[in-house]
């Protein structure tokens, strides 16, 4: 009998459970090291980061900015490319979405913010457009100009918040507060519009949005032509070339599309949180979403249970390192680093076995 496939429970459910329950054994391993209880340190980091309001709301709030980065590598990775451009495509989308904020104060909020919010957006799409060129058209890898274009992204963001955009009379490089109209709402308001009273938090609607931009991502990759053809090119783009699919002008929708999911991202912390424009705001979630992509298998739903994953390791880290000062910051990032390495760099690794465990029980044959 010919091994089938093994099923889409097994491979996107029971491994990657595996790899985070094996990444969460090795980080505990490295507390029990240092003199401090492993479980005792799981419990503090569960309490911190889901036993509350205060700390849901927090970890909800990561969890948006690492779904839309890891969306947005997702989206590339199906096309067959690697953007690791997302902190750059943010900046820009932070950048976007301050010009229009800032430039059209005087517009009613249900134009306004839908505006900053498309901003954002095209920022982070234009961001991309020539990396995107460059590999579609001239061979120039996407790693290495999404990485160059992450340090220009930077530095022009630095330029414009030191110089020309710099608030009057501030000594910190932002701009200045935007209007009302020009931000979202937290959720703590958008619940006591319905007479609910919630802890405030960063969360704000942008999560909404972040949701919505998984579902669309869902649709667009599986439910339509251009999904197809977009997954043909990353999968064949030989076969793609034979079936009348031009894989120059699919890796540049691909990538804009990519770059755009990427720049939403600054609607979580620029027009949710801050209402002005800041440096660095994005702290790295750019690169989380690589992670999170690849742990989510490219997939949106996974997507937002490996975002949710990383939104708990960030705040229950920070309650754990308050509560255990053995466990510095830096002990988190390592743990953090046990999830990317097997859930990421080895996440096959215990695909064999748990296929080979479900075929004694099925009595069929399958192919991890």
């Amino acid at each position: 009998m010919s091994a089938r496939p093994a099923p889409l429970w097994l491979t996107a459910g029971v491994v990657p459970l595996v790899n985070v329950a094996v990444a969460f054994l090795a980080a505990g391993l490295v507390i029990a090291l240092i003199g401090e209880n492993p479980l005792e340190a799981l419990q503090i980091m569960l309490r911190g980061a889901l036993g509350s309001q205060y700390g849901l709301g927090y970890t909800l709030y990561y969890t948006t900015s690492f779904i839309f980065t890891g969306l947005a590598v997702a989206v590339a990775f199906h096309a067959g490319h690697f953007n690791i451009g997302g902190e750059g495509q943010a900046l820009m989308g932070g950048l976007g979405a301050a010009l229009v904020a800032l430039s059209l104060p005087f517009l009613p909020w249900p134009i306004l913010l839908p505006l900053c919010v498309l901003g954002a957006a095209l920022a982070g799409a234009a961001w991309v457009l020539i990396p995107a060129y460059l590999q579609a058209y001239r061979g120039s890898h996407i790693v290495i100009t999404t990485i160059m274009f992450n340090f220009l992204a930077a530095t022009l963001l630095v330029y414009l918040l030191v110089g020309p955009m710099k608030m009057a009379g501030s000594m910190a490089p932002e701009t200045a507060k935007f209007v009302p109209g020009a931000t979202l709402p937290l959720m703590n308001q958008m619940a006591a519009w319905f007479g609910l009273t919630l802890t405030r938090t960063p969360l704000n609607l942008s999560f909404v949005f972040a949701i919505l931009a998984a579902i669309t991502v869902w649709v667009l990759i599986w439910r339509t032509r251009l999904g197809y053809a977009i997954r043909t090119v990353g999968a064949n783009p030989d076969a793609a070339v034979y079936a009348g699919i031009s894989p120059a002008r699919i890796t540049v929708i691909a990538l804009l599309i990519s770059g755009g999911l990427a720049g939403l991202m600054a609607t979580n912390e620029i027009l949710g949180v801050q209402g002005r424009l800041i440096n660095e705001f994005t702290a790295g979630a750019g690169f989380v979403g690589i992670a999170v992509a690849l742990m989510g298998r490219g997939h949106p739903f996974g997507i937002v249970l490996a975002a949710l994953l990383f939104g708990v390791l960030y705040q229950g880290g920070a309650e754990l390192a308050f509560d255990k000062p053995k466990i510095t910051r830096e002990m988190i990032i390592v743990i953090q680093g046990f999830v990317i390495l097997f859930a990421g760099a080895l996440e096959m690794m215990f695909a064999d076995r748990i296929a080979a465990l479900y075929q004694r029980f099925a009595g069929q044959p399958v192919s991890a």
